[in-house]
């Protein structure tokens, strides 16, 4: 939306600056995309008059002037035929930037004489394209600054073009008087009384207007037209063509430059036809698939099935609401003129526009939306401005269909606005803000204008008081404590157990994914899923039919997408929920990671390796450790069937509470993954983590004993088949106060150990640390002790102290 500043002022009483009315347009949700200021280009020029004027002595066309300025007599040379002794001329100093010949002009010696400055042409100053001679100004006096001379004899010459963005919820503001409503509601000025025109009709419309019935609900609300008969058509005056210029329109003709001038100035679209084109009578209805039109544009345009067009009683003469046609257009040679004034229905005119591709003015306003209430007003308005500035004699309106009823009104809270915009307005300021809008207050009901379709409820007027206040006036204030003291945690115990097991995971060195909750059909039944609860109504592809049963799947395939790119080493995590149903309560979350490869890169000295059941093992034990999972946990070797039989392992605190599985994976599901294994993973259920008995984040005193610990050596045999944490764990029972850890250091399993302790019988070996805390230990309470772990281990396994 572009236009003048003195346009502006034709309805806005203001003694604000330019920079003072960009500001407020910009605060006030009107962003300034641009200002082309002419006064700028020519700040430099002053006025000078001629003095003298000689012929050069060595050039026929050129003349030596002394030129009387406000820095002395300058000598300057000029080849303009009108220049001569006596006349007033724009001087360019030495130094000065001429926008027209873009150049920087100096003292220069012209055929031996030397020339200080220069008089300037219109076209040299880009006022216009004349530059047969140098100006010549009716006034003025030397050394007056040029602009000013322009601001008060020409001030379209120095009209500043302000270029405003308008979202699409402010129609309003696509005309000038819109624009000038809001500056004036900030306190920018008084708004000038609109004009008005009552226009009385001497004689009836020999055209008639008609709105077929399938197009007056969504396609033409209300039609008005009248025609004047004995215009003069031809070049507008001067003001008009200044006007339209500076927003870069070209001026065609009177009639038109009346109908663009009310399109900017008053957001009102307005066409015109030449009544003597028009064969019989006009008709507001829907095209037919297939049915042409040549546009003003010389386009030919084909119409679908349904579009709102114009026709007379031969053929379609307007696409309505966007574009005239060709044939009855208005030229020097119209006499007689149709003018018309509709109301759209928006959507349809949105629709047309974009299936014929144009973009008009016409189009980008009635789309948007155009003040309903104003539309046979301003078909009077338009009438008096043809009639001043064509003459000619109206006749009665016709009308079709009925300006549609817009009226609404919401209520204002003005303690409610304040409580939503967070600064202190008065009830006052808001109500005189939406007066000064256009609002009409009956009590606390805001009744919206007919101008403005955005307002639709009470959250629009406090969106107005909000932005008329500005909001740059908003000061930061902390939210209130809702409870004295440290604020309570935000995050639940299991969202920060999920937390601490991202961290924990990525310090041991595994990278984490984020994958789709959704995987193939195939993938799922690898792992316990696939079944009609988990499958999705509407996928997104055949590959993401189902939701995961496991965090596997997921992280298998990336680990495949990696090896296929080189990359064979692999430390891959994934904190997310896994589906074993189709209801709320199915689901769970889950921290699973896998290892593939070997531990590190291959070196001399051979401490790369494969990793191992063990490795996996041991992360699984650090999250569960940082988890707050007891340590004493039992083992079950009843795996799942995606689990390698004999190299995984279910960890819980007992047969019914799992926290978790760790081990390899089984080579036939590695393989339907298309991963190169072997893999091994552990998965560890975390709401299944019991939660700490105490709520409180405190610790208990650091105690360090200061007697001195002793260890004891046991060896037990063992039946093959008996695990060494079952007889760590009954070992570590034995006196829980006194043992402070029980640890492995040897077994000896194979046909040498049978041959020694029997078939079927293996030997392990460990150390148990007793830490006292009240006095030393004596060897009987060490003798004690020991006897107790004997007992303990082999009620737990059966087995008995090696000898």
């Amino acid at each position: 939306m572009k236009f003048t500043l003195s346009w502006l002022k034709d309805h806005l009483d203001t003694d604000a600056s330019l920079d003072e009315i960009l500001d407020a347009l910009t605060d006030l949700g009107l962003e300034v995309e641009g200002v082309a200021n002419p006064a700028e280009r020519l700040s430099e020029f002053t006025i000078a008059k001629v003095n003298a004027a000689e012929k050069h002595p060595d050039a026929d066309k050129l003349k030596v002037c002394q030129v009387e300025t406000d820095e002395g007599v300058k000598q300057i040379v000029c080849g303009a035929p009108n220049a001569r002794e006596g006349i007033t001329v724009v001087l360019c100093k030495p130094g000065s930037y001429i926008p027209g010949l873009d150049i920087t002009i100096k003292v220069g010696n012209i055929r031996g004489v030397e020339s200080h400055g220069m008089m300037a042409s219109e076209r040299e100053l880009e006022l216009s394209d004349e530059h047969n001679g140098i100006i010549e100004l009716p006034s003025g006096e030397v050394g007056q600054k040029f602009v000013d001379w322009l601001a008060e004899n020409d001030p379209a010459k120095v009209d500043p073009v302000i270029e405003i963005a308008i979202t699409p919820n402010r129609p309003d503001a696509l005309g000038v008087r819109g624009v000038a409503l809001d500056l004036a509601a900030r306190g920018l000025g008084k708004m000038k009384p609109a004009k008005t025109a009552d226009v009385t009709g001497t004689f009836d419309s020999p055209i008639s207007v008609t709105i077929d019935e399938d197009t007056r609900e969504n396609g033409c609300f209300v039609f008005g037209g009248r025609l004047i008969k004995g215009v003069k058509n031809g070049p507008s005056p001067e003001w008009l063509q200044d006007r339209l210029k500076a927003i870069g329109l070209r001026p065609i003709s009177t009639l038109v430059d009346i109908t663009n001038f009310f399109t900017y100035d008053r957001n009102r679209p307005l066409h015109v036809f030449d009544a003597d084109k028009v064969k019989g009578n006009l008709r507001i209805h829907r095209a037919k698939a297939g049915e042409t039109l040549v546009g003003l544009d010389e386009k030919e345009y084909t119409f679908g099935d349904g579009q709102v067009v114009i026709s007379d009683d031969e053929g379609i003469e307007s696409i309505a609401g966007i574009m005239g046609g060709l044939e009855t257009a208005c030229t020097e040679d119209t006499v007689n003129v149709f003018l018309e004034a509709a109301y759209w229905d928006h959507i349809q005119i949105a629709t047309t526009g974009r299936a014929l591709k144009i973009n008009s003015d016409a189009r980008y306003r009635n789309e948007r939306g155009i003040d309903p209430g104003f539309n046979m007003e301003a078909l009077d308005l338009a009438t008096q401005m043809i009639m001043d500035l064509c003459g000619g004699e109206p006749s009665n309106v016709v009308v079709a269909g009925e300006v549609p009823n817009v009226s609404r009104a919401y209520k204002l809270d003005t303690d409610r606005v304040q409580s939503l915009v967070g600064m202190t307005i008065p009830a006052e300021e808001q109500r005189a803000t939406l007066e000064a809008l256009g609002f009409t207050l009956d009590g606390d009901m805001a009744n919206v204008p007919s101008w403005r379709p955005d307002v639709l409820g009470e959250a629009d007027l406090v969106e107005e008081v909000a932005r008329v206040a500005s909001l740059t006036k908003l000061k930061g204030k902390p939210l209130p404590r809702v409870t004295a003291g440290i604020p309570g945690q935000i995050l639940t115990p299991i969202q920060k157990r999920e937390q601490i097991a991202r961290r924990t995971t990525a310090a041991l060195g595994y990278n984490e994914c984020v994958t789709y909750s959704f995987i193939d059909q195939s993938a799922a039944e690898l792992f316990g899923g696939g079944s009609d609860a988990t499958m999705l109504e509407n996928p997104i592809s055949s590959e993401m039919s189902h939701m995961r049963p496991s965090l596997l799947p997921g992280l298998l395939q990336a680990a495949a997408r990696n090896q296929a790119r080189g990359f064979m080493d692999l430390a891959l995590f994934e904190c997310g929920p896994v589906f074993h149903g189709g209801e709320p309560g199915e689901q769970e979350n889950l921290v699973t990671g896998i290892l593939v490869g070997r531990t590190m890169s291959k070196d001399i000295h051979g401490e790369s390796r494969p990793v191992d059941v063990f490795d996996a093992k041991a992360d699984m034990e650090a999250v569960l450790e940082a988890l707050g999972a007891p340590a004493k946990l039992t083992f079950n070797r009843s795996t799942n069937g995606w689990w390698h039989p004999g190299r995984s392992t279910k960890v819980g605190l007992g047969p019914k509470k799992i926290l978790g599985a760790f081990g390899e994976l089984h080579p036939k599901t590695i393989e339907a993954m298309d991963v190169k294994g072997p893999v091994v993973a552990f998965a560890i259920h975390i709401a299944e983590i019991p939660m700490p008995r105490k709520s409180g984040a405190t610790r208990p005193a650091f105690s360090v004993s200061d007697l001195q610990a002793v260890e004891r050596d046991f060896a037990f045999v063992v039946d093959s088949s008996v695990e060494a944490i079952n007889l760590v764990n009954a070992a570590g029972g034995a006196d829980k106060e006194l043992i402070e850890s029980v640890r492995v250091f040897d077994e000896f399993t194979g046909e040498k150990a049978e041959a020694q302790m029997g078939e079927g019988k293996k030997s392990i070996a460990v150390t148990v640390r007793l830490q006292p805390s009240e006095a030393t230990l004596k060897e009987k309470d060490i003798e004690a002790v020991s006897a107790k772990i004997v007992a303990k281990v082999e009620k737990a396994t059966g087995g008995t102290l090696r000898g």
